[in-house]
């Protein structure tokens, strides 16, 4: 159940907006400026929108696009005018934001940043992307971990910026955290459709939480984005599936005391409690180890694949990039 794509909204539910942009194309800090003021005018439509929602989301490279220019003239800083202005129009129209921007980093590349805005304008969260699409994306490697935040009407928010949402150890990490519902926001394109599809079902399966999902639309003339909205139940069925038209608003709603009675009363396929008490029937709250190789060896900084010595791209030079400056 979404209620008829959020129309129709429960007491504990989370009116949610998945704005699927048109793909921009941005070469000026003018070009910039403009793309926000778009941004901040749909936001003003989601708020006029006849579903009561409290959260729109907008795709990866909302502002920038998917030239990958690191141009530092279009490059957005934390006390910019871009993010004021996203912050402004929270505010004025007492509505949560998710939103993307290419942040100035003056130590490397720039990082591929998202923002989750409350409805007073205070920035709630901010977490970089872990794990940059490479070696397409030159975005430096994400720092800040993955955080969660509270969201609107008692939910837990967390955020997965587009490839992040490919490694279910994000995923997992944000549940873990109490996220019971997960953003996961995109610039993909069509290829990668399918996949986009079963993992945002798995994501929220494997974690007993919702996941809502949208990314950027249309084409900028070279690459054609998909769109693909979706919200997905935690029981990995799909609630709401978007389209692949541009600017389209998708919308539902979520339930995440519903999401909490599941994680508190599931005995099977209660998987993210599970994983940390394997065979409780048989031993007294079960075994918490970490039986798991690769674990192991991230934690200790070893980690090493079989075929590892024989992997061609470990770099970024044959898309185009210089070899890296850092070690």
């Amino acid at each position: 159940m979404s209620g008829l794509g959020g129309l129709n909204k429960s007491p504990n539910g989370v009116g949610l907006g998945l704005v699927q942009l048109q793909l921009p194309v941005v070469e000026t800090k003018d070009d910039l400026l403009k793309q926000t003021e778009k941004v901040c005018d749909m936001v003003r439509k989601a708020k006029r929108f006849a579903a009561p929602i409290d959260l729109v989301v907008f795709p990866e490279y909302m502002l920038h696009g998917l030239s990958m220019d690191m141009n530092e003239e279009i490059m957005c800083r934390m006390d910019g005018p871009e993010v004021e202005q996203l912050q402004t129009v929270c505010a004025e129209n007492n509505i949560w934001g998710c939103f993307s921007i290419m942040e100035y980093n003056p130590d490397g590349n720039p990082y591929n940043t998202g923002l989750i805005i409350n409805h007073t304008g205070k920035i709630t969260l901010k977490y970089r992307k872990l794990h940059p699409w490479v070696p397409v994306e030159p975005w430096e490697p994400g720092d800040m971990g993955l955080p969660v935040c509270e969201g609107p009407n008692g939910s837990t928010l967390g955020l997965a910026i587009c490839h992040d949402g490919m490694f279910p150890e994000v995923s997992r990490e944000l549940a873990y955290k109490g996220a019971d519902i997960i953003l996961r926001t995109a610039g993909y394109t069509r290829p990668i459709r399918h996949s986009w599809r079963i993992t945002n079902q798995a994501n929220a399966f494997c974690n007993l939480a919702y996941t809502a999902s949208v990314a950027m639309c249309g084409s900028d003339g070279t690459n054609d984005s998909m769109g693909e909205g979706m919200i997905v139940g935690f029981d990995g069925v799909p609630l709401v599936e978007g389209s692949d038209r541009p600017d389209d608003l998708i919308t539902g709603e979520v339930r995440p005391d519903l999401v909490l009675e599941a994680r508190r009363n599931w005995a099977v396929e209660n998987n993210i409690y599970q994983l940390g008490h394997r065979g409780y029937v048989a031993v007294k709250g079960g075994i918490t180890d970490a039986p798991y190789t690769y674990m192991q060896d991230l934690q200790s900084g070893s980690y090493h694949l079989p075929w590892e010595n024989e992997i061609v791209h470990k770099d970024g030079q044959a898309y185009g990039y210089d070899a890296p400056r850092k070690k």
